[in-house]
């Protein structure tokens, strides 16, 4: 089948459809953004700091430590919501933090309370959708999951593999690797490599950036370059130190050098900013929306008893399916026209079947006639015969 030809033509002035992307901008401004991130790791690898130094300021207040008379024996779920702005945009930021993860004896079942929030936000949104009276849908899915992987330079840890492969097919993960600061660069690089050949060797999808096809050349490039990045070694502070020459950075200070948070040497901040706010965070909602939520709404109106027919999502050219619906109609009229002559056939067939009967019973009935009007003959013939022979011995009585 060949491909329908796209006609370019040449406006002859200006009709103001490419103000477009002015009115999306508006409405965007206007009615403002919404991003969930979780943050999951062990106590101590520094997730409040990460979240309070991708975003400049203080999300998630310090903790106040404390030792409690009885420890949690369950994992606490929560929820922080800020509202934030930036020249003018105006982002409405959750953070959904769970502490004690990894912190106890027993940590075999601590993915269940994760992953459980994870899908009761889903079940909350699907609720949404499905009632009667719908008004704006608020939006409390968690669009990232930034999973904070220990530094101990082997590779990923039971706990780790088996939390991550619960999650992957629910949220976008994207591994970091916390306090790379405590890591040479030898053994940065040597991690990573560990690290992404257990997530293939078990099959775990973590969050990948989509190339289109009208990309350009430089947003290909920085694409790959995030990527390749994964997983993250990542610094936090929100301490600003200056430097004897004036410079002055975020980050670390030790006794042996300085840690800063934004250069690219030293860590992979940038990148995973410019990847989670600067130039992904639509893509990441949209990939929940359009991926992984589909997916567990469609598993979940299956389990329900509602089925769906899975090629509404495929994504077909207007020519083809164009020519599969005249190719379903052909199809259609060939088989209403074979029920439509099996019926004539079946009709002609049955009064053709009358017809016969109705001939046979006429022949019957003629013939019952004939005989009947030939004894009739045959009655009036004998007595007629009667007659002549009466009438003949009266005449013979009249002439003696």
């Amino acid at each position: 089948m060949s491909e329908r030809k796209i006609v370019r033509k040449r406006l002859q002035g200006y009709v103001g459809f490419a103000n477009l992307p002015n009115q999306v901008h508006r409405k965007s401004v206007k009615t403002g953004f919404e991003f969930t991130c979780m943050v999951v790791g062990e106590s101590g690898l520094g997730k409040s700091t990460l979240i309070n130094t991708l975003f400049n300021t203080q999300i998630i207040p310090p903790r106040e430590i404390h030792i409690p008379q009885e420890l949690p024996k369950t994992i606490a779920i929560q929820s922080l919501t800020s509202h934030i702005e930036e020249n003018g945009v105006r982002l409405k930021l959750t953070v959904v933090d769970t502490p004690g993860f990894g912190d106890f004896i027993n940590n075999e079942q601590s993915w269940i309370p994760i992953l459980g929030d994870i899908e009761a936000r889903y079940n909350t949104y699907l609720e949404q959708e499905t009632r009667v009276h719908r008004q704006r849908l608020e939006d409390n899915r968690i669009h990232a999951c930034i999973y904070f992987i220990a530094p101990t330079g082997h590779s990923l840890r039971p706990i780790d593999i088996e939390l991550m492969r619960r999650l992957h097919k629910r949220v976008n993960l994207i591994p970091v690797i916390a306090k790379a600061d405590t890591m040479s660069d030898e053994e940065i690089i040597s991690f990573k490599q560990r690290i992404m050949a257990d997530i293939e060797h078990h099959g775990i999808q973590i969050y990948q950036a989509s190339t289109y096809e009208h990309d350009d050349i430089e947003t290909i490039s920085e694409n790959r370059e995030i990527m390749s990045k994964i997983p993250f070694a990542i610094v936090g502070s929100n301490h600003e130190y200056t430097t004897q020459s004036g410079h002055r950075f975020r980050g670390r200070l030790y006794p042996w050098g300085i840690i800063e948070v934004d250069n690219e040497d030293h860590c992979d901040f940038v990148k995973l900013r410019q990847m989670l706010i600067r130039s992904h965070m639509e893509e990441l909602k949209e990939h929940t929306n359009n991926v992984l939520y589909e997916n567990y709404r469609t598993e979940r109106l299956s389990a329900m008893g509602f089925q769906q027919d899975a090629s509404v999502f495929q994504e077909v050219s207007p020519q083809q399916r164009m020519e599969e619906r005249r190719i379903a109609n052909e199809q259609r009229l060939a088989k209403l026209q074979s029920e439509m002559n099996a019926i004539l056939h079946a009709k002609a067939q049955d009064k053709e079947r009358k017809l016969k009967q109705s001939e046979q019973e006429l022949y019957i009935r003629h013939r019952e006639m004939k005989e009947a009007l030939d004894r009739q003959l045959a009655e009036l013939e004998e007595k007629k015969r009667r007659l002549d022979i009466e009438r003949t011995k009266k005449k013979g009585f009249a002439f003696k």
